[in-house]
């Protein structure tokens, strides 16, 4: 690492530059990147999907959250990067203290204007180069070629052209005359394509633009769109490569084109305004429809979920008999569970690397177990398995604490379980009126761990995708987020926690459907549907914690597991699922 960095500050040097910024992301300015854009793994050794490395003449800094404070620690040399909490040390907050008025380096296509308006505005000369990491990252791999192939109406549940109508009449009124859709998602979700250029999130990377009159232009490599996907998109639909983006954009003049200034890569902004466009500043149009999922993506989601339950009871049937023995490691667990959904119809690829950690791994949020880092599962100590998969009706995403036994946990441990179940369920129970938010809610899942002087370091929950990524907007349960309303057709997840450093992690994660609550009364109220199906582990519950709702919760939710999934199961898996889904009275 020390030789890029030097080779960088060569480069830097070079163009009198006193330093540059290196982001996470590409130019889609998405969480997850393909491996040919990973840039700041390969000049810091971090791989966590949220960073930003600055690297000055005599210093340099790299930033995360505080679901990466370990891995962070653990994958950067610390005679290298000093490490920062990006929330409590913001980049541009170091920047403005470390190099006052420097003049900095960013790549345009991987900032927002946003982001380099926060660096302009603490006194940083920001200066738009090419990025300088390119030309010495000689093993660089190729950008993905998967084909962008349609998603049949079966799954989608409207048709590309009744979506592209929606959205240009919300365009259309907001007076604009065109959008720009930077994000991939929005794309895939429009256009009803799907594609493989991510490992966990089926989607083609690409640019899209949409008219007032519903015709669009998608940038993509027009080797990706075989016949089928080009009949698929009709004739309404143009296929431009992202190199020629200029000349379309240039068709746009005069025109009022909406683009979202969070979001966009600033070199975007740029070129438009390069064309003669005039740049409305506004939301993705599509996020939010997006996120309402219509009742056949509801009804895939619970499809999708059943099959998924059905698997990961089969591995929790086998983990319950085998952890004893202390035969597992954390790569071999995830490796039969992967095998489980495999087996499964419909299964995809897993929805995210799992987080496969035991004992005090699992207190890393984010751990990925490797080669190096993968240990054995010991008998007697706690085991977070956080995964997903990836079906043609939906995502999923769920996160089971198994205590590996043979003999009974501690009281300490099975304090903080139930009171992170004690939290998952006042959530899951809630019922709430039209207008509610995220933040709102967020406090619902931590006041069992308040009461206790305990909390955890990252969101209650986040948005999920139908047959999209794992983690969606505009909605989730964090205290810090934007107050989106809650909406029917809306995903999310419940996921508390608790971590002790060095010792053990909890976390409790099932997925939430948004549905109409029957209340009568003057408002209009909500609730939530649970669309995982998996039982928690009863060895870690202490019921004395437990008020009587919800006791009542988690023995209704353990009878409908059995009786939805029980039928699929082979005999000693279903003798196994009884037994984990028994009253916890009896």
């Amino acid at each position: 690492m020390k030789e890029r960095i030097s080779s960088l500050r060569a480069a830097l040097r070079a163009q009198g530059l006193d330093g540059f910024i290196q982001p996470r992301n590409d130019e889609f300015l998405g969480e997850y990147v393909p491996d040919s854009a990973a840039r700041l793994a390969w000049l810091t050794g971090f791989t966590g999907s949220a960073g930003l490395a600055i690297v000055l003449a005599d210093k340099a800094a790299v930033f995360s959250d505080g679901r990466y404070t370990l891995q962070l620690a653990s994958q950067t040399d610390p005679a290298l990067w000093e490490r920062c909490h990006i929330t409590e040390t913001p980049p541009e907050t170091w920047l403005k203290t470390t190099a006052p008025g420097a003049r900095i380096g960013y790549d345009p296509w991987l900032m927002s204007a946003n982001t380099v308006a926060k660096f302009s505005d603490a006194g940083l000369v920001m200066v738009p180069v090419a990025n300088p990491i390119d030309p010495f990252w000689n093993d660089r791999p190729a950008p993905p070629a998967a084909a962008a192939m349609p998603h049949p109406l079966d799954y989608a549940g409207e048709s590309a052209s009744a979506k592209r109508l929606r959205i240009a009449d919300i365009i259309g009124r907001d007076g604009a005359d065109a959008v720009l859709l930077t994000d991939p998602h929005a794309a895939a979700w429009l256009l009803n394509l799907r594609g493989g250029d991510l490992p966990h999130t089926p989607i083609a990377l690409a640019f899209a633009l949409l008219r007032r009159d519903s015709s669009a232009v998608l940038f993509i490599d027009p080797a990706k769109i075989p016949p089928e996907t080009a009949s698929h998109l009709g004739h309404s639909v143009t296929i431009v490569p992202r190199d020629a983006m200029a000349e379309t954009l240039a068709t746009l003049r005069g025109k009022r084109v909406r683009l979202d200034p969070a979001t966009a890569p600033i070199r975007l902004t740029q070129m438009l305004g390069d064309a003669g466009a005039i740049t409305v500043s506004g939301d993705d149009p599509c996020v939010l429809p997006r996120a309402m999922k219509n009742p056949v993506e509801q009804a895939g989601a619970r499809a999708a979920h059943r099959r998924d339950g059905i698997a990961m009871c089969r591995f929790l049937a086998w983990f319950a008999a085998t952890a004893p023995t202390g035969t597992l490691t954390e790569l071999s667990a995830a490796a039969r569970l992967r095998e489980c959904r495999a087996a499964t119809p419909d299964f995809r690829a897993e929805s995210f690397n799992p987080i496969s950690g035991a004992g005090e791994h699992g207190a890393i949020i984010h751990y990925a177990a490797d080669a190096a880092s993968n240990r054995p599962i010991h008998p007697d100590e706690v085991y977070l398995i956080d995964s997903g998969g990836q079906y043609p009706d939906g995502t999923t995403d769920i996160t089971r604490t198994l205590w590996t036994g043979p003999d009974a946990p501690p009281a300490l441990i099975r304090d903080r379980f139930t009171r992170v179940l004690a939290g998952h369920i006042a959530l899951a129970r809630a019922q709430f009126p039209l207008g509610t938010t995220g933040p709102q809610l967020d406090a619902l899942a931590r006041a069992p761990l308040w009461e206790a002087g305990l909390d955890f370091d990252h969101g209650t929950g986040h948005g999920v995708g139908s047959y999209l990524s794992v983690h969606e907007g505009p909605v989730s349960f964090h205290k810090l987020a934007k107050p989106v309303p809650l909406a029917p057709g809306m995903i999310l997840s419940d996921e508390p926690g608790y971590y002790e450093p060095g010792a053990f992690g909890i976390r409790l994660e099932n997925l939430l459907l948004v549905t109409e609550a029957a209340i009568t009364g003057p408002r209009r109220f909500l609730k939530f549907e649970t669309l995982t199906l998996a039982p928690f582990d009863r060895t870690l519950i202490d019921p004395a914690l437990l008020d009587p709702a919800a006791l009542a919760w988690i023995d209704a939710y353990h009878a409908h597991v059995h009786q939805t999934l029980a039928p699929d199961l082979q005999p000693p898996e279903a003798a196994w699922l009884a037994t984990a889904c028994a009253p916890l009275d009896g």
